[in-house]
């Protein structure tokens, strides 16, 4: 599966094609992902003042573009 299609909600880790998602979109504008868009896990999440990272333990790491 291609890392850029996400099955799940980075927010609230429910499937992404089901449900209305728009606040889970502008709560992302402030927060980092909780779930892993591509398997639904539980991602371990560290925030630092100079921005966030993000790490699925199958997927790997993202981060804040800041």
């Amino acid at each position: 599966m291609p890392r850029d299609e996400p099955v799940y909600c980075d927010r609230c880790g429910e499937p992404a094609a089901e449900g209305a998602h728009a606040s889970c979109r502008a709560a992302r504008e402030m927060e980092p992902p909780r779930y892993c868009a591509h398997c639904r896990r539980r991602m371990t999440v560290q925030v630092t003042p100079l921005g966030w990272t993000a790490r699925c333990s199958r997927h790997g790491a993202l981060q804040s573009a800041s």
